[in-house]
């Protein structure tokens, strides 16, 4: 196959100098809720194409790069003095897999622990391309399943306005779970 960035023959779908040099991640910082901290690796531009592919066939594997190379080594890397439960923001499978249970598996570390399914969705409003007002008018309404751990890492694709990061972080704050912080691969703000 061809490297979807520079159309060299690879092995995979973006080959390794490419992934090498177009997608070092550089950490961004935002704040929700006024003190929940949200770190996202790639700038928006940089990696938006790739973002897109999220509802195609080769989006599991692009969303698998990404999580590689961003998430997988943030979790090899952060060290804790307890272990952390990583929850995706509404894994459920559309398009034949859930991307954000794909980042979120990326975290599996000795002090992060991945839980599947336990917090997911009734609505499904497209939120793309609308206000922060239409965001509120119409939230995710999360269906949480217990888990055991205390500390809780949200994950999710992108941050836009952070409604969607901070229904999930209260909805699990009044099931007596604490957000230390969320992952995101790329923030809308940071272009």
């Amino acid at each position: 196959m061809r490297c979807m960035m520079c159309e060299r023959f690879s092995f995979s779908h973006i080959c390794s100098a490419c992934q090498e040099s177009l997608l070092a991640p550089t950490l961004h910082k935002r704040k929700i809720m006024g003190s929940i901290p949200v770190y996202s690796f790639f700038p928006y531009n940089d990696i938006e194409p790739l973002l897109l592919t999220k509802h195609t066939d080769i989006g599991y594997y692009i969303y698998t790069i990404l999580a590689k190379r961003s998430l997988g080594i943030f979790a090899r890397e952060w060290q804790y003095e307890s272990s952390v439960a990583s929850i995706g923001i509404d894994d459920h499978a559309t398009s034949g897999y859930s991307h954000t249970a794909v980042l979120n598996r990326a975290l599996k570390s000795s002090n992060i622990i991945p839980h599947f399914g336990k917090l997911r969705a009734t609505q499904h409003y497209k939120y793309a391309g609308k206000s922060v007002e239409e965001r509120l008018m119409n939230p995710r309404k999360f269906v949480y399943k217990p888990f055991e751990e205390k500390e809780v890492i949200l994950v999710d694709d992108i941050v836009t306005t952070g409604t969607t990061l901070s229904e999930a972080a209260e909805i699990l704050s009044a099931q007596g779970k604490k957000v230390i912080f969320c992952l995101t691969l790329s923030d809308a703000e940071n272009k």
